[in-house]
């Protein structure tokens, strides 16, 4: 009795998390949140999303893919725009294949909440054919 108790409860609970009767969401809730190929394969997660401080539009979703525990971990950042919310996945899905995520743009980590340079920015639009995140 107690276990259908606990999958009842969390049932109600995965319920309420993945409410789509609204289009915002907290970034809290965006972190972590897995990524996905069209394909349905798992491609890593996002780690954070960076927002542009004047203009509150996010810039790109910063995707972790690979590393162990931390070390030697890189994150891509993928413009926020290619990515679409998949609500069957529960996760993100992205028109990439692992080989073009390897060869994206990518910076430690470490660095990724540190101020970069518009050209650095611009590296990352042309990659993946897109509009820069300021605009033209």
């Amino acid at each position: 009795m107690m276990i259908e108790e606990t999958k009842m409860t969390l049932a109600s609970e995965t319920e309420a998390v993945t409410d789509d009767t609204h289009e915002l969401i907290s970034s809290r809730r965006v972190e972590g949140t897995p990524v996905y190929n069209i394909r349905g394969e798992r491609l890593g997660h996002v780690h954070s999303v960076m927002i542009g401080k004047k203009s509150g539009q996010v810039a790109y979703a910063l995707l972790s893919f690979g590393g162990f525990l931390g070390i030697g971990e890189h994150v891509h950042p993928v413009p926020w725009e290619i990515l679409t919310y998949d609500v069957d996945l529960d996760g993100y899905t992205v028109d990439l294949t692992r080989e073009q995520l390897k060869n994206a743009p990518t910076m430690r980590l470490d660095e990724s909440d540190r101020p970069r340079r518009p050209e650095e920015d611009q590296e990352i639009s042309q990659y993946y054919g897109t509009m820069n995140w300021w605009g033209l």
